[in-house]
Order: C-alpha cells, then structure tokens, then sequence
C-alpha cells in the first residue's frame, strides 16, 4: 500500500477538524446557505462517494469525540445513528454506488487475509452481509452506510484494495 495513502489516513482527523472548522466558519461567520453545503456535499459525493462524514463534517467530528469513549461495538453502531439526520450524509450514501471513486479489490493479488475486514465497521457490524474480499458477499464500499474512512485500504498489507477511478464493473 502506498505510504501516502496510510499517512493521509491516520491524519483523518485533523484533516476533518480542519475542513469542519472551515465549514464551521463559512456557515456561521460568511452567512454561506445551507444549501450551497448540501450542493457542494452532493458533487464531492457522486465523486468520492460518501466521504463528507468522516473527512469534513464538523459534527461528524464531534460525535466521534464523544463516541470514542464507548466500547469498540458501541462506538462502530452508534456512528451509524448520528447520521441519520443529515441530508448531506443521505445524498452522499445515496451516491456511494454511483461515484467516480469507489474501493476496488485487485483478485489477482488478493491473499484472502481478512485484515481488511477487521478494519471495516460495515463487516464488523455485519459479517454475514458485507465483506471487501469474499465474493459471495456484498461490498461495503458501495452500500449506503460506507463513509469511506478508508481504513481498510491502509490496513491492506499488499496493496490489493485501492480507492480510486471504476473503470471495469466486474473488477469489484
């Protein structure tokens, strides 16, 4: 896995407080509508996919603050429910299996390991459902709830699952 991806992912939470206090302040102090937030919201979506929750909401960081006290299962099940009110994390999760971006598993190198499972609060909520390398299984990257932490691409140990440009269908 490349080194640039894991240093992006372990600074996600500074790179979320900086872009929410920066949304913060565009909202608050720059009186910017809150459907401009939603639009721009909505285009990073059908891009990226879902990833305003947990790299740029301001609110998504605080309930990651006061979850992260919670036990590991309790945490992984509520940071599904604080979402829920958000419009923005509606259109987003909406467009998680039409966007540009999405998490694909390269077969070839795959070694069936299963750290990237581990990694994933989809499959560890939902194990008999989601999975990112057993092809009888649904992939967590294009279902509604994936926020795209991408930590089980970093977690990846050769490289087999990359978040970049769909081009073949099949190749999820």
């Amino acid at each position: 896995m490349s080194p640039f991806v894991k240093k992006i992912v372990s600074q996600r939470t500074i790179i979320q407080v900086v872009i929410g206090i920066s949304i913060y302040i565009g909202y608050a102090y720059f009186n910017i509508s809150l459907w401009w937030l939603l639009g721009v919201g909505a285009l990073i979506g059908l891009v990226l996919g879902k990833v305003f929750c947990r790299w740029m909401c301001p609110m998504g960081f605080i309930m990651e603050l006061f979850m992260s006290s919670m036990g590991d299962q309790k945490y992984k099940q509520m940071y599904q429910y604080h979402k829920l009110g958000c419009p923005i994390a509606w259109v987003e999760g909406f467009s998680n299996r039409f966007s540009l971006f999405k998490i694909n598993l390269n077969k070839d190198t795959c070694k069936n390991c299963g750290i990237c499972d581990k990694q994933c609060y989809i499959t560890t909520l939902e194990p008999a459902k989601y999975s990112l390398y057993l092809a009888d299984k649904e992939r967590p990257g294009t279902s509604f709830t994936c926020s795209k932490c991408l930590n089980c691409v970093a977690a990846c140990p050769n490289g087999s699952l990359k978040f970049n440009v769909q081009l073949d269908k099949n190749k999820l």
